[in-house]
């Protein structure tokens, strides 16, 4: 049976990559970024959830060394 959290960190995992490869396609874009103080939000929440996805899966594969 699926465990949970790889369904999870899968899809934070995927969606965190979209969102960095977008910021990193549109950093030349200044006008983009001027409502967040000139910071690249979509490069910075891309990566946390990246990591956060990473994290799960590798819950994941430690739940299963366990049983």
């Amino acid at each position: 049976m699926i465990d949970i959290r790889f369904a999870i960190g899968l899809f934070f995992t995927i969606t965190g990559g979209l969102l960095a490869f977008y910021g990193l396609t549109t950093m030349s874009r200044a006008e983009l970024y001027h409502k967040s103080l000139d910071i690249n939000v979509n490069i910075w929440a891309g990566c946390l959830m990246g990591v956060f996805g990473l994290l799960m899966m590798g819950l994941t594969r430690r739940g299963r060394e366990g049983k």
